[in-house]
């Protein structure tokens, strides 16, 4: 047929329909060609019942023919074609009802029909499509008194199928229904279960937050607590260690003897480590709270240096190791006064634990990333170090049991404090020991940083705590009148000699408030200022005295003991200097007093005591 070639088909069978029995015949084949191909019940009798329709309708036309046949595409389809001769057309409602059921193609200007049903992967096999032939073959031969008892029987089936099909889904749409009240009982419990856990999540969060908020206030009190006690430690501790001085530098006529002068040395030494140990407090607890802040600007290293190795000498006794200290000649932008505290921590604690041997600081530059370090390596010949304590040894106040202990005293915040001030200059620190062959310790930081900012009224730099000053020399009184403001008796005695070689008459104020009017009685040629004072500080005195006409161009100095990082720099502009009370000498003092006895006399009315 000429349809089948259009379409790619392959003809199987092909017999005339000229009577009722041809039509009855050609259900029959369709169905059991359908059958044999693999179709499914319900579609074979569809595919049966529209060529029954078509068939019928046809049937008295010229040349009458019908023909099966498979087709040749990726999808095998089963083909029934119907052709014929005369001029007739299809009727509507046949092709419709058809329709309904299989896939028709029929063009009224075309004497021509095909119906298409679709088969399974396996249905063009050679098999099959023998099964087909011969299926329509037997057919051919039945007679006309088994069609319509074999279309009962086809309907019946379908009846029977179709019910069993209601009952089927009847059934699936039971168990849908139970699955869904499941489903719906178990959204409710999962709800339920959410919002509860949703009301402990929003309880614990605000536990949370409370317990945030009372470790915030803790910190803030151990923070505030540190910086009022460090104060009232470091005032005393500056006059012993003041007064320990002044005792070995004025004994010029001998009386002293070795002994006493050793025991001195000692008294100076200890109050110069308690008062390191109070400045290392207070910094741990800054550095926890995020107060800590480094003050950039370039460091002399060979300079720095040999002021630590002067330093550290003191740590040396007989027998014990040998302390070397490397020249350096690079450059390094940092906070020199944090770094110094880190080395001298690093090697102040070698040498603790170095009976015998040495202990080296070497000094290396070094990049990596694109970027210049300076990297210090302290190494030691010492005990070492467990390697299952290396780490809790950077824990605050942990100390390493058994050898470590004996005869060595210590706080446990040496190695921690050190670590915090090298990652707040930008660096890393990294220690390798092991136990009977020493400790290597290696701090990496950046050799650039940003540009420190500069106190223009403070042209003296004061030494770190603990450090040694630079040796007096003798000067000739720098000023005739000279005004102190300190509430610290001690420290007003102590200081007393070394004001008698700077300035003709000293007077003494120990109250804020009445510092101003005491500067316009005497008309000093400078002043000598604290900054902690009990009720009026030092910074409303010096804003005080800035703001008087007559008494503003008279030379302030600073006495403190606060550290250079936590003072107020805004508000001492008006300072010539800012001088360390724990490392005050005759020196520093003239420097900065350097000019003010041309200066104040001017400013003095004549007849002023």
């Amino acid at each position: 047929m000429n349809s089948f070639a259009a379409l790619g088909a392959d003809p199987l069978v092909s017999f005339p329909l000229t009577t009722e029995q041809d039509v009855f015949l050609l259900r029959r084949s369709g169905k059991s060609a359908a059958e044999a191909l693999g179709v499914e019940k319900q579609d074979q009798i569809r595919l049966a019942t529209a060529l029954s329709e078509l068939g019928r309708d046809l049937l008295g036309s010229d040349g009458l023919t019908v023909a099966f046949g498979v087709a040749r595409r990726p999808l095998p389809l089963l083909l029934v074609g119907i052709d014929w001769t005369e001029d007739r057309v299809l009727g509507g409602e046949a092709v419709q009802a058809a329709s309904r059921l299989v896939a028709v193609h029929y063009t009224p200007s075309e004497h021509a029909v095909t119906i298409e049903q679709p088969l399974t992967s396996g249905g063009r096999t050679a098999e099959a499509i023998a099964q087909v032939r011969e299926a329509v073959l037997a057919h051919t031969q039945a007679g006309v008194p088994d069609d319509p008892r074999a279309q009962t029987s086809d309907l019946i089936a379908a009846l029977v199928e179709s019910r069993a099909q209601r009952e089927e889904l009847r059934r699936l749409n039971d168990e849908l229904e139970e699955t869904n009240r499941g489903v719906v009982a178990l959204y409710s419990e999962l709800s339920e279960e959410l919002e509860e856990t949703n009301r402990g999540v929003v309880a614990l969060y605000a536990e949370l937050e409370e317990k945030s908020r009372l470790l915030r206030e803790a910190s803030e009190a151990k923070t505030r607590f540190w910086a009022n006690v460090s104060h009232e430690l470091r005032t005393p501790v500056n006059s012993v260690v003041g007064l320990a001085r002044l005792l070995l530098e004025f004994d010029g006529d001998g009386r002293l003897d070795e002994e006493q002068r050793r025991q001195i040395g000692l008294i100076s030494a200890s109050g110069a480590t308690l008062l390191a140990l109070v400045d290392e407090l207070l910094d741990v607890a800054k550095a926890e709270s995020g107060r800590l802040e480094p003050h950039w600007a370039p460091v002399d290293l060979r300079a720095a240096l040999g002021q630590l190795r002067g330093t550290l000498r003191g740590y040396e006794s007989p027998g014990a190791a040998e302390l070397i200290v490397a020249e350096s000649g690079l450059s390094i932008v940092s906070d020199e006064v944090m770094l110094i505290r880190v080395l001298r921590n690093l090697l102040s604690n070698a040498l603790k634990f170095t009976p015998s041997g040495t202990v080296r600081l070497d000094v290396a530059a070094d990049r990596a990333d694109g970027r210049d370090q300076v990297v210090f390596t302290v190494s030691d010949t010492g005990i070492g170090i467990p390697e299952e304590e290396q780490q809790q040894i950077f824990e605050e106040f942990y100390q390493v049991r058994g050898l470590h202990q004996r005869g060595r005293s210590g706080t446990g915040l040496g190695l921690p404090y050190a670590r915090r001030l090298t990652e707040l200059l930008g660096g890393a620190l990294e220690l390798t020991s092991e136990p009977g062959s020493g400790t290597v310790v290696t701090v990496t930081l950046p050799a650039d940083g940003r540009p420190a900012p500069v106190v223009p009224s403070s042209p003296v730099v004061p030494s770190a705590p603990g450090e040694p000053a630079a040796p007096d020399e003798p000067a000739a009184p720098t000023v005739a009148v000279l005004v102190t403001v300190d509430d610290d008796d001690a420290f007003r005695a102590s200081i007393r000699p070394l004001l008698a070689r700077v300035a003709g008459r000293v007077v003494e104020v120990s109250e804020g408030g009445r510092a101003s009017d005491t500067v316009r009685r005497e008309r000093p040629d400078a002043v000598l200022l604290d900054l902690h004072l009990p009720d009026l500080d030092g910074y409303a005195v010096l804003a005080e005295l800035a703001a008087d006409p007559a008494l503003a161009a008279l030379p302030v100095v600073v006495l403190t003991s606060t550290p250079t990082g936590e003072l107020d720099r805004d508000r001492l502009t008006h300072a010539r200097a800012v001088l360390d009370k724990a490392a005050l000498n005759l020196p520093e003092l003239a420097a900065a007093l350097s000019g003010a006895g041309a200066a104040g006399p001017a400013n003095r009315e004549e007849g002023s005591a």
